[in-house]
């Protein structure tokens, strides 16, 4: 790796360190934070919504504007805005405040995650490319580890406003390297950009999202609820007819014809669904059903992380090697076991012999299929549209985790008993089991006819599609 190529590296990694470090770190503040400013469980819920609001609403928006006007210039812009925002969250005075940073940092979050990786697809070639997308996911998944454990840590002997304003530390880090890199001049023939569409998607995206976060709270029968649903809907329908028919779409929409782009977005959509239910429920259940410490929970299911950490890397060697089928096939039905092993729980609970060896089996599962999974999707396309191929890749995910959690409610059911979680458990590891046979009936390990072989980002597994921890709406407690 040259010292141009590490920078870039580190620079990826960084990046995106900040957004998914953010997204684990804020949970642990919430009742400190709400003891300060009040509001309840009402200003909790919007501290971790309003983030996930605006980031899941803006990602694809972002991941064009990469692609149009440069990854090191929309990297640069997103952490300064990302660090101002965060100043604005440890000085917040009132919990409405609080929340309107947090929206900021959700829109800057946006900005981070499809540019940095992008960066890694245009300046890696195949071979390093893919070892490079292991170590990406290995050391942003540190950020899952390091959150939950630094921010109790902060919380307990200092203030809850530190958890944010430590994010000027990586932030200005990664400027100082940012510094060293450049995006290549433009052939001076720059596209316009879509402004119409990037409002349907984003107005879109955010009315199916704010419709989905509150629907188990309010129902779907309340105005709520449903009125920016359908108003989402349409937008994107919108959004949608117009992507086909303008000369330059923000999304075009011809990148699903790739084969392994198509095929590869299918098998996301079921292999986050599996893992938002699984790292959902797992914490949880832990505390709410089996006594487990906040703590304690946590530190439970922390395997996942190692093991992606010491493994990503590992795989995508192997998969820039012999290609990502196999990986893509055999992960999710890997990760999809090692939901199957959590059916042992039973009252009293061994986590040893009855949660452990599945969370091992779940981690590896998680470690064989995320790099090749997007290194094949992306692998797919032009890399002069990785910034929006990232970004679509990662909406997928957005939304089918979104989907999954609103679904907890109706397969838990009213109690989360040892009943229940074997419910949840077992639809997480058929969706997981179901995205390998995707991946084995669709994805070909062939390079498309014409495409450079350029398999950019990879979307983290338990990171940016980071779910929120705390008590399962809408449902009660044993």
């Amino acid at each position: 790796m040259s010292g141009h190529e590490r920078t870039v590296l580190w620079v990826a990694v960084l990046a995106s360190f900040v957004a998914f470090l953010d997204g684990s770190i804020v949970n642990v503040a919430l009742p400190a934070i709400a003891g300060e400013l009040g509001g309840g469980i009402t200003t909790q819920q919007w501290v971790l919504d309003g983030y996930l609001l605006t980031l899941g609403s803006l990602i694809m928006v972002a991941g064009s504007l990469s692609d149009i006007f440069g990854r090191v210039r929309i990297l640069r812009i997103g952490l300064i805005l990302f660090g101002i925002a965060s100043l604005l969250c440890a000085a917040a005075p009132t919990g409405a405040v609080l929340i309107a940073a947090r929206l900021l940092q959700g829109a800057a979050a946006a900005l981070l995650v499809p540019s940095s990786l992008a960066l890694i697809t245009s300046t890696f070639q195949e071979g390093p490319r893919a070892r490079a997308i292991g170590n990406w996911t290995g050391w942003t998944g540190t950020a899952f580890v390091a959150g939950p454990l630094l921010g109790g840590l902060l919380v307990d002997t200092v203030s809850w406003r530190l958890v944010f304003a430590i994010n000027v530390l990586p932030i200005t880090l990664t400027m100082l390297l940012l510094a060293r890199l450049h995006d290549p001049a433009g052939d001076g023939a720059r596209r316009p950009i879509d402004i119409p569409g990037a409002l349907l998607a984003a107005f879109g995206l955010a009315g199916t999202v704010f419709a989905l976060i509150f629907q188990h709270e309010r129902g779907w029968g309340d105005p709520m609820v449903y009125l920016p649903f359908i108003a989402g809907l349409a937008c994107l329908a919108a959004f949608i007819r117009r992507e086909a028919r303008i000369p330059h779409p923000m999304m075009p929409l011809y990148l699903f014809r790739e084969r392994n782009f198509g095929i590869g977005n299918l098998s996301t959509a079921a292999f986050y669904a599996g893992i938002t239910l699984g790292t959902f429920i797992i914490p949880v259940f832990l505390q709410e059903a089996a006594g487990f410490t906040a703590f304690a929970a946590g530190m439970a299911t922390i395997p996942l992380t190692l093991m992606s950490l010491a493994l990503s890397a590992f795989f995508g060697t192997l998969s820039g090697k012999y290609g990502p089928r196999l990986f893509m096939s055999a992960g999710p039905v890997i990760g999809g076991i090692g939901f199957l092993l959590m059916l042992a729980a039973e009252d009293p609970l061994d986590y040893w012999r009855q949660i452990l060896p599945g969370v091992v089996v779940f981690g590896l599962g998680l470690a064989v299929t995320v790099a090749p999974l997007t290194a094949a999707i992306l692998g797919a396309i032009d890399p002069a549209q990785s910034g929006i191929g990232s970004a679509i890749n990662n909406a997928v995910s957005r939304v089918a985790g979104l989907l999954a959690i609103a679904a907890v409610g109706l397969i838990a059911g009213p109690v989360l008993d040892y009943t229940a979680f074997h419910r949840v458990v077992l639809v997480a590891a058929w969706l997981m089991i179901g995205s390998g046979i995707v991946s084995a009936l669709g994805i070909s390990n062939a390079r498309p006819a014409g495409a450079p072989p350029v398999p950019p980002e990879a979307t983290a597994a338990c990171h940016d599609r980071v779910v929120p921890d705390g008590p399962l709406p809408g449902l009660h407690h044993t």
